[in-house]
């Protein structure tokens, strides 16, 4: 995923909140996503189960990037432990806030992450403190959610926080916060977008957009301002559309038939009594 942003696309993930086991990452690269969200914020999961998914990921060759449900290190510095390549951290407000998360998530100098050994990012391979240390803090993305009206107006100093990779506006928390729930089309958040990504380009971090799988529209117009990595599907609805349409279908196809059956004067009722030795209509008995 950051590979991809390196070389200036736009990257996607699958946002998982419901599926909870290994299949789920491996659908994810055979579909096409970059990476998967495992999102705690907004699920039950418990750490166990996303180190699970972050570990499939891992061996689909994919990014597995978490969503913590707060900045403490108790989850952000296991998160990571389990297998992340990237932390979300939601309810920023300050630049404490966020100098918090960098120092729960990045190893010395960036941070004061304690050091482990035998982590799944290296197939459980033992390597020194000197060389796995920065290699992590290199491939780990740490991403301050822009999502509070605090945050937006200080988000030139979160972006130039040392150890940020990524600012990823949550687009329906702030739209609530600026007092126009799911108003997309909103002059103001489209401000709002320009002035996060001028943040962004100003501290050569990576922009993400979430919120908007439904209006593709405006995904690509904000990409163009410079988002580079999108938040572009969750599993539960993709299933409940799937399963929809075809249900959907199957309802059409259904009375299609009926509406055969009866221009043909043909029931289930009259070939019921034609097989119980009720004539046929040529004349030959059923029996």
């Amino acid at each position: 995923m950051k590979e991809k942003m390196e070389r200036d696309e736009v990257a996607y993930t699958l946002s998982v909140k419901m599926v909870r086991t290994v299949e789920l990452p491996m659908i994810a690269k055979t579909s096409g996503f970059d990476g998967i969200l495992i999102d705690m914020e907004h699920s039950t999961f418990d750490l166990d189960t996303t180190s699970q998914l972050c570990i499939a990921a891992l061996y689909a060759g994919i990014t597995p990037i978490v969503r913590s449900p707060s900045k403490e290190p108790f989850f952000v510095s296991r998160i990571l432990d389990g297998g992340a390549l990237g932390v979300i951290v939601p309810h920023i407000k300050t630049v404490q806030d966020v100098k918090d998360v960098i120092e729960a998530a990045k190893f010395q100098p960036l941070g004061k992450r304690s050091a482990t050994s035998g982590m799944p990012h290296f197939q459980y391979r033992h390597l020194s403190a000197k060389v796995a240390n920065p290699l992590c803090n290199d491939a780990t993305l740490v991403i301050p959610m822009i999502e509070t009206l605090e945050a937006l107006e200080i988000v030139d100093e979160i972006a130039a926080v040392p150890g940020v990779d990524s600012l990823l506006i949550g687009t329906n928390d702030l739209t609530a916060e600026m007092g126009i729930p799911g108003e997309y089309d909103n002059p103001r958040l489209t401000e709002a977008y320009e002035k996060v990504a001028a943040a962004c380009k100003k501290a050569n971090v990576y922009l993400g957009c979430g919120g908007l799988h439904s209006r593709l529209d405006l995904v690509e117009k904000f990409c163009n301002m410079g988002v580079r990595w999108v938040m572009a599907a969750t599993d539960a609805p993709l299933l409940i559309a799937g399963a929809t349409k075809r249900a959907g279908e199957m309802k059409e196809l259904g009375a299609r038939v009926k509406s055969s059956s009866s221009s043909n004067g043909v029931n289930g009722v009259e070939m019921k009594k034609a097989t119980n030795g009720v004539a046929s209509t040529n004349g030959v008995s059923a029996h």
